[in-house]
């Protein structure tokens, strides 16, 4: 028990003097921290001064800074200001300006107003008198002509109407012509291409045959006893034979070239033999019209061949064989048809179509012509009969019918026959021309237009279808034309026969002419 309380004691003294220890340390510490937090604040305040001196100073730098900055911006202000200020009294110097511009035009204006009122009072007073002075005058119009306003007006309505389908008409013929030159700028081409691969001779050929003779003792023998021998040949022949003073020359004379052909055949035989007879004057003529038919075959043919068709009846080349002894206007009918057959055949190769069509109708398209002196009727007429009875088809007999205008043309191959045997025809040389009757013609027109007032000089030119008419510029103003030519135009369509149009130009020329001296 004691030793248990020893050690209860031992324990107290030991918690006691630890307890004794832990209160000198902890007062030491304190005093230790005491001090350290003295020295601390010592330091914290005089840190705090410090930096209140320096934030002192900061700030009168930054006050200072600040007043320069407001000086500098004030004085950038007031400058900026000023320019403004300048600016504005500037612009209301202008608006000023621009206000006493506007008064003043504001004036004018209302004395300009003022001006036109009363020239407007003056036109007013003066429509009012010109009224009346129309009234008058159309009464007494009214009372001079025996028409009424309203008959007047009716009568010049109708006379407007009668001018303006004359007009109207006018106006369409125009425009179908420029739209006819429109279209025709590729068959201009192409006609043009084809008369230059075309290029054929041209003979011209008369009514009259001329038979040389070796003498003139010849001429007896011919006539023979009391004239029979010449009697024998003209009645075979049905030519008659001219025997007159042209030394060594029989002159044969037959509008049937085929007849007179035989004749000069037989006639030179018979002349080339030397015994004139009856009986051998008849068995010469029959072989010289032996002769002519042979011919007249191998033409026909020839004329196949150089065109290139095929299949044509024997009779219908017998036909074209007699074409060769054929003239139109001087120009023989057989060159001429085939000259039309192988410009057609150009054209419609041209135009992309079938060229051995439109050669056939081209061949035969005159073929009327080898008959019309036996069967009656135009050429047209007889070669669409000729052409159906040998079963042509339609088409060449509808070129045939066409080919001179007297049917409508319904078929692109009337239209290239057409337009071939135009081509063959106009070709210069090719056809003889009456050239009185277009002499005459042109002078007609010249007189018409020469009738008209004011007209100084005219000329007929294009082979009639133009005329052109210098005017005197003093008598026939630029207003005065247009009516001029339409009267020239009702002159000529009144007075005159002519083909197709004739285009009035009307031309007016002014010219000022001094001298310096």
């Amino acid at each position: 028990m004691e030793i248990w309380l020893a050690i209860l004691l031992i324990v107290i003294a030991a918690i006691v003097t630890g307890l004794c220890c832990f209160n000198a340390g902890v007062n030491h510490r304190k005093k230790i921290a005491e001090a350290e937090i003295g020295s601390a604040e010592t330091e914290a305040k005089r840190i705090v001064d410090e930096a209140v001196k320096e934030a002192e100073a900061k700030k009168k730098e930054y006050v200072l800074e600040g007043k320069e900055e407001v000086q500098a911006f004030r004085a950038e202000t007031e400058k900026d200001l000023n320019a403004r200020r300048k600016e504005v009294q500037r612009q209301e110097r202008r608006v000023q300006q621009k206000e006493e511009t506007l008064d003043r035009k504001m004036d004018n204006l209302e004395k300009k107003e003022e001006n036109v009122a009363r020239k407007l009072k003056q036109a007013e007073e003066r429509l009012e008198e010109a009224e009346s002075i129309k009234k008058s005058q159309f009464e007494l119009l009214e009372k001079i002509s025996g028409f009424t306003a309203e008959q007047a007006k009716e009568y010049l309505l109708a006379q407007l109407e009668t001018e303006l389908t004359h007009e109207k008409a006018v106006r369409i013929m125009d425009f179908e012509q420029k739209l006819r030159e429109e279209s025709e700028k590729k068959a201009r081409n192409i006609i043009s291409l084809a008369i230059q691969r075309c290029a054929a001779d041209h003979v011209a050929e008369a009514a009259v045959s001329v038979v040389p003779l070796p003498n003139d003792e010849m001429k007896g023998r011919i006539i023979g006893r009391e004239g029979r021998n010449i009697r024998a040949i003209e009645t075979l022949t049905g030519v008659d034979l001219i025997i007159d003073d042209t030394p060594e020359a029989i002159t044969l004379s037959c509008f049937e070239p085929v007849r007179r052909e035989v004749a000069r055949i037989a006639l030179e035989k018979l002349i080339a033999d030397g015994r004139i007879h009856p009986a051998r004057i008849e068995e010469m003529i029959d072989k010289a019209r032996r002769e002519v038919e042979l011919v007249i075959k191998e033409e026909g043919d020839r004329a196949i061949m150089e065109v290139g068709v095929n299949g044509i009846h024997h009779e219908l080349v017998k036909l074209l064989g007699r074409l060769r002894y054929r003239t139109s206007y001087g120009q023989n009918v057989l060159n001429h048809s085939i000259e039309v057959a192988l410009l057609s055949g150009m054209i419609a190769s041209e135009l992309g179509m079938d060229p051995t069509l439109a050669k056939r109708a081209g061949l035969l398209h005159d073929i009327g012509k080898a008959l019309d002196h036996e069967i009656e009727g135009s050429h047209v007429e007889i070669g669409v009969d000729v052409a159906r009875k040998f079963k042509e088809s339609e088409q060449v007999v509808h070129a045939i019918q066409a080919h001179h205008g007297d049917i409508e043309a319904k078929t692109v191959v009337a239209c290239i026959v057409q337009a071939a045997d135009a081509i063959s025809a106009a070709r210069p040389g090719a056809r003889r021309e009456n050239l009185e009757s277009y002499i005459k013609r042109l002078q007609k027109l010249e007189e018409v237009a020469s009738s008209f007032e004011g007209v100084e000089r005219c000329y007929a030119i294009q082979a009639g279808r133009e005329i052109r008419i210098m005017v005197k510029p003093e008598i026939v103003n630029d207003e005065r034309m247009i009516p001029l030519a339409r009267e020239i135009c009702k002159k000529i369509e009144t007075d005159l026969d002519y083909p197709g149009q004739v285009k009035v130009n009307i031309i007016r020329e002014s010219r000022a002419i001094d001298y310096a001296k």
